[in-house]
């Protein structure tokens, strides 16, 4: 089974007691085809040149799953700390293959990073937190996935039909079977997880062969996870989060505020934050900085295995949270990518 980031956290904490989804369970009569969304989304399609024939015959045979519903319903964050991510991801395991995979691409690593300006360990540790470097994409259908969530959950049911059009648009201008695909209990596809509607807007042609596919092409998913990183404005150079030192209760209305950058270091500075130095601090760099007083920072406090832990993070880091909307996710993907890192890097 893929177990993509979000399905390992659910299985992780198995011992979690969890209420009853009454409200999310699939219906008796499960026949999309009979819905008026769907008929209105297959006209859309039609209208676009989508074959009907084809789209019905998929559509048809789309079944809700009651565990995608179970696990949508439990956001990972809600459920878990920064301390659960740690053992989940930092793991020398995952590390060693990332070396695997950089070895064995090291030049489409080399040619995305100057293409886009996005380091190769960066690249590495989202496949790694995705997929395990394409070990685990998944078994769920996607149509399955796309119909359950967009029919059958009506807290997101208009995005995920969004997907499932998406992923009708991509069967013909991808060369992607929607009636075989498998990924993610999300729809998420190929060793980037990539949703349809992300597939459409990021993915690249990395080889050049005609074919843009993230699913069997690591070539072409590398490359498009540099792109995505590219499109959200990833800078190149900048730091992404440095530990922080706090004094006072004065950092508590700076942490509400979420991890997307919007006060300074010297207004964190008068709050009793501060970045731990690069300068004869004893700290590795990838975990300190030394920037002007106007950088845009966020402060994040993390429930980590050592207790509580402060950090000062950058638009770079922001960045990151745009593939996934979590700030733990993305602190995963930034120390996952300094381990990363620092193994290219050591002697062999």
């Amino acid at each position: 089974m893929r177990r993509s980031y979000q399905a390992i956290l659910a299985a992780a904490l198995t011992f979690t007691s969890l209420p009853a989804l009454a409200e999310h369970t699939c219906p008796e009569n499960n026949d999309y085809l009979q819905r008026d969304l769907a008929k209105a989304m297959i006209r859309e399609l039609v209208a676009e040149g989508g074959d009907e024939a084809r789209i019905r015959q998929v559509l048809g045979s789309a079944q809700c799953q009651p565990k995608i519903l179970e696990s949508i319903a439990r956001p990972a964050e809600k459920t878990h700390t920064w301390a659960t991510y740690q053992k989940i991801f930092l793991q020398e395991s995952r590390v060693q293959k990332a070396v695997e995979f950089s070895r064995e691409h090291a030049d489409t690593l080399a040619r995305a990073e100057q293409t886009y300006g996005v380091p190769r360990e960066i690249i590495l540790a989202i496949i790694g937190v995705e997929t395990r470097y394409g070990q685990h994409m998944g078994t769920y259908r996607v149509v399955d996935a796309l119909a359950t969530l967009g029919f059958d959950y009506p807290p997101r049911a208009s995005f995920f039909r969004k997907q499932l059009k998406a992923l009708f648009e991509l069967e013909q201008k991808a060369h992607i079977d929607a009636d075989a695909i498998t990924g993610s209990y999300a729809g998420a596809m190929g060793y980037g997880q990539f949703i349809p509607t992300s597939y459409q807007a990021y993915a690249v042609d990395f080889d050049n062969d005609g074919i843009t596919d993230l699913v069997n092409n690591p070539v072409d998913a590398i490359g498009s996870v540099a792109n995505y990183f590219h499109e959200h404005r990833w800078q190149p150079g900048q730091h992404v989060a440095a530990r922080a030192r706090v004094e006072g209760n004065g950092y508590q209305p700076l942490a509400k505020k979420g991890y997307k950058p919007s006060f300074t270091l010297d207004r964190a500075g008068q709050a009793g934050v501060t970045a731990i130095s690069c300068q004869g601090s004893g700290v590795t760099s990838e975990y300190c900085f030394d920037l002007p007083g106007d950088t845009r920072v966020a402060l994040l406090d993390l429930e980590g295995l050592q207790g509580t832990e402060f950090w000062l993070a950058t638009d770079n880091f922001y960045v990151i949270t745009r593939y996934n909307h979590s700030r733990l996710y993305a602190m995963a993907v930034l120390q996952l990518s300094r381990d990363i890192a620092a193994a290219l890097e050591s002697p062999q």
